[in-house]
């Protein structure tokens, strides 16, 4: 948790009440919390002008998280205690995931789809849901082109997985060496090298007509610059959040888009999971005694997303 907002030291193990359930509310022993990309502006500060009301101190950060239910609201009659779940909630103003307990209303959780480990589906829900909102307002045809800038990201490496699910060419832009790989083996028709290799040459060498659709998943020169690679009905979308905002001079208008995170929106994604492989790349896992280096991490160069595990070894009791 955090008693004020600054850096990475700001986060400390204490122990706090257990969250309140309410009628429709789902409590979940946390056995993994994802680590957002978002996290290191929220615990900053950055988010706070957002809500509503002011943050509560002392505040407990994470937005994703799994594991299992122990009590649920009076009026829940879709979950019971012993049920694996997994959410996207938000932090405020209630608290999030970094924790043993976590209260997220029923419409933001789901059962872990069959075959995807618990420690993996702590960190899959809100970019899994937003990387599938991504394709859903791009509306994807089978055999058509679509280009994931960013795609060894959280966002990006599960929309190169879903997209193959709508029939379409994956290219992947990732970064680094490590991200390169990583979209390789999800199974990105093409993989480039943003860091290294020539976007536009590369992707006109395979798609000299052109590319049917572009999910902006970063920012910046490089990703406004794939904009013009789009045929002339081409269509660009980018979730709300990104910095620097895409798109910016471009002649290509962008829709900006938020991740669906209602019932409606994690039964899609269940479906869409079911038709083949689905993982979360977890480039690592840190125990919750560590928050600390997690976040340091989290500015850092890394492909996939982490996550808190309260239960590997080193682990302190957690707040």
């Amino acid at each position: 948790m955090i008693d004020r907002f600054g850096g990475p030291d700001e986060l400390h193990l204490a122990e706090v009440s257990a969250p309140v359930v309410g009628p429709t509310d789902v409590m979940i022993a946390v056995r993994s919390a994802g680590l957002g990309s978002w996290d290191k502006d929220e615990r900053a500060g950055g988010f706070a002008e957002e809500y509503a009301a002011p943050p509560s101190f002392p505040y407990v950060l994470g937005w994703d998280g799994a594991g299992d239910v122990v009590e649920v609201g009076s009026e829940v009659e879709r979950f019971s205690p012993g049920d694996v779940v997994y959410a996207a909630s938000t932090a405020a103003p209630r608290g999030g995931f970094y924790a043993e307990l976590a209260v997220v209303d029923q419409e933001h959780v789901a059962l872990v789809p069959d075959g995807i480990p618990v420690e993996q589906a702590g960190a899959m829900a809100w970019d899994s849901l937003t990387a599938m909102s991504g394709l859903e307002t791009l509306a994807l045809h089978p055999d058509e082109t679509l280009l994931v800038f960013g795609a060894s990201g959280g966002i990006g490496h599960f929309a190169v997985q879903l997209a193959r699910r709508w029939g379409v060419r994956v290219i992947a832009v990732a970064s680094g060496g490590d991200g390169v790989a990583l979209c390789r083996r999800l199974g990105a028709t093409l993989t480039i090298d943003g860091r290294r290799e020539n976007i536009t040459d590369a992707v006109t060498e395979f798609a000299p007509e052109g590319v049917d659709a572009v999910l902006l998943t970063a920012g910046g020169p490089a990703g406004d610059e794939v904009l013009s690679l789009l045929t002339p009905d081409g269509r660009a979308a980018s979730p709300h959040g990104v910095d620097p905002v895409p798109g910016g001079g471009a002649t290509v208008p962008v829709r900006f888009y938020s991740g669906d995170r209602s019932r409606a929106g994690f039964d899609r994604l269940a479906k869409l999971i079911a038709n083949g492989d689905y993982e979360t790349a977890l480039a690592d896992r840190f125990p919750f005694s560590e928050a600390v280096n997690a976040h340091h991490a989290l500015a850092g160069h890394y492909a996939g997303k982490m996550a808190l595990i309260p239960g590997i070894p080193g682990a302190d009791a957690p707040s």
